[in-house]
């Protein structure tokens, strides 16, 4: 048989057609066999017990718990404030930078310093400060600030003051990262673009309420979202600083209880709680999608 050339056209086409398939065939599979599989494996172990059978206990077992709201309570005063605090100083300082400023290039380097540092190095370096003895405090006797007998007790206060310090802490490690997202989505911001509002009598407030701000709208939602994600993930450093459950947040308690429960149980609980974070914090970044107007903005794009 013959092979006309419209035919031999055609089946070009759909060569060309399936390269894209065949390039991310091997992402695909590989998410497949180490993410989606391990991911639904988790949830319907979360549902049986030790012997296999079907069960809710594991999740009774949570929401009975006392410390379990205590931990969400926490989470999501660490999320709240932290998020606002730490995107608001952020984006000050993108904006500061993005002017170009002489020693700008050394400033931003500085900055991004406490980026690179990972939370156990974080946790360390907090935990030998904030210390009574710590560098601090030695810090602060050698300025003549304060005496041995007044010696700052940074880690002895109460539940809000230790949240409040994990938020500071917290702050100094990440406003980098988020201020780098934001001055990459500054930057690709035409100067014409401001210039024109000026031009068209617009003070600077309103170039940047009206003008920057809502073409920086997209960074702003990556950021925010990314931003959300890793609060809701701090454990680490408030463990190394205050210990185990003296200040509990949600990933903190998938690692408990493991003495009092036995390995089978501790197991199935654990991933019973990591389903309900991977839960929360689903909704919550859907939720943020929803308050930031992102999905009206798709369907107005498709309808268009």
């Amino acid at each position: 048989m013959r092979i006309t050339k419209p035919q031999l056209s055609l089946s070009r086409d759909n060569r060309k057609k399936m390269v894209p398939y065949l390039l991310i065939a091997p992402v695909i599979i590989y998410y497949t066999i180490f993410w989606l599989f391990p991911v639904l494996n988790a949830i319907v172990e979360s549902f049986r017990d030790v012997d296999g059978i079907w069960t809710l206990g594991n999740y009774i077992y949570i929401f009975k718990d006392p410390v379990f709201y205590t931990a969400l309570f926490d989470t999501a005063f660490l999320v709240i404030f932290s998020v606002t605090i730490e995107f608001v100083l952020a984006f000050g300082l993108a904006l500061l930078i993005n002017t170009k400023f002489k020693g700008s290039s050394i400033f931003l380097f500085l900055a991004m310093i406490p980026m690179a540092l990972p939370a156990v190095a974080v946790g360390a370096m907090w935990s030998s400060g904030l210390a009574t003895r710590g560098w601090l405090n030695s810090f602060l006797m050698h300025a003549g600030i304060i005496d041995d007998a007044s010696k700052i007790l940074f880690l002895a206060g109460g539940e809000m003051s230790r949240l409040w310090l994990i938020i500071i802490i917290d702050a100094w490690t990440v406003i980098p990262f988020v201020m780098i997202i934001l001055l990459a989505g500054l930057q690709g911001i035409g100067a014409d673009v401001r210039e024109a509002g000026y031009i068209f009598g617009g003070t600077k407030f309103q170039v940047l309420r009206k003008i920057t701000i809502p073409m920086l709208k997209p960074t702003i939602t990556t950021a925010m979202i990314l931003r959300i994600i890793s609060a809701i993930q701090i454990w680490l450093i408030i463990v190394m600083l205050f210990g185990f459950n003296r200040l509990p947040t949600l990933l903190e308690q998938i690692v408990l209880n493991y003495d009092e429960l036995g390995a089978a149980s501790f197991e199935r609980i654990g991933l019973a709680l990591s389903v309900i974070v991977a839960i929360i914090v689903s909704a919550t970044a859907i939720l943020y999608l929803k308050v930031s107007g992102s999905f009206e903005k798709k369907k107005e794009q498709e309808v268009e």
